[in-house]
């Protein structure tokens, strides 16, 4: 009788026990990265950071269920993340909703941000992550010495590209310190009308040598016409589309060095990079797009 009380009573606890082990929390996911976009109201994934790596995340032109199981991941409503702003932590990005069946929005998501730092508006953007960060914090205008000697690199760029640059302009020009060495580099995003159908655009991070002076130590430009913009008009480029522009700074690694964050809008998505300083020079580590809508 006893041993017939106490098989039931284990009988009985099995499914409990079952149970238990079936409601294990999920572990989390791994660890990202996010646009902070549109003057602070919204988010857009750029990648994972797995061993101090990075690799793609979410597109929005991927299927229904892997668009949901992304949102459950990384977009449920009050999930907070760490303002990145200057390479340093800089207040909070709480998700407020998404919608995965959103026309151009798929993969993005409606936030709040919390800073005393951070004034998001225009091209001033920002990060959002769940990883570490420890960076130098700086993040600001350049001084007058600075912007006369990223001009003249510009400038001088401009010329070898056989472009004129006697009206020169710009989106941004940041002074940020990348290694936490109290010596700024520069980073902006300048621009030229050489016709009135065609820009040359000129993206770049800059920094002090051993002379004291600022060279580049990477550099991107690019020309644009009516033909080959989706518009067919290049002066709506001129808003800052098709140009890259800083997002921030992010040390995905834990070398002390921070990694340059950019921007790519288009007509139909966004694209994103990330540069490295590796052995003195600087190199593309990552790139991924995400698809919105059709233009």
């Amino acid at each position: 009788m006893k041993k017939t009380l106490l098989l039931a009573i284990v009988l009985g606890l099995i499914p409990g026990f079952v149970a238990a082990q079936k409601r294990k929390p999920l572990p989390p996911p791994p660890m990202a990265v996010f646009a902070v976009l549109n003057d602070g109201k919204s988010v857009e994934p750029i990648a994972k950071i797995q061993g101090g790596k990075l690799s793609e995340l979410s597109d929005g032109g991927d299927d229904q269920v892997t668009l949901k199981k992304f949102i459950g991941s990384y977009y449920k409503p009050s999930t907070k993340y760490k303002l990145v702003f200057g390479g340093a932590n800089a207040g909070t990005v709480m998700i407020k909703s998404s919608n995965p069946d959103s026309e151009c929005g798929r993969n993005m998501a409606e936030v709040t941000v919390a800073s005393t730092k951070a004034k998001l508006k225009g091209m001033v953007m920002a990060l959002a992550t769940s990883a570490a960060v420890k960076g130098s914090g700086v993040r600001r205008l350049p001084t007058p010495a600075e912007r006369s000697a990223a001009e003249a690199l510009v400038r001088a760029e401009f010329s070898r590209q056989k472009v004129g640059a006697k009206n020169l302009k710009y989106h941004n020009l940041t002074a940020l310190d990348l290694n936490s060495d109290g010596a700024a580099e520069l980073v902006g995003s300048f621009w030229v009308e050489p016709g009135p159908t065609e820009r040359a655009l000129l993206f770049f991070i800059a920094a002090k040598g051993a002379d004291g002076k600022y060279a580049f130590g990477y550099s991107s430009f690019k020309t644009y016409k009516n033909d080959e913009v989706m518009s067919g008009d290049v002066k709506d480029t001129d808003t800052g589309v098709y140009h890259e522009l800083l997002l921030d700074v992010l040390d995905i690694d834990g070398d002390g060095k921070s990694e340059v964050f950019t921007y790519i809008q288009s007509f139909e998505g966004a694209g994103f990079s990330a540069y490295a300083e590796k052995n003195g020079k600087w190199e593309l580590i990552f790139e991924g797009s995400n698809y919105h809508c059709g233009y």
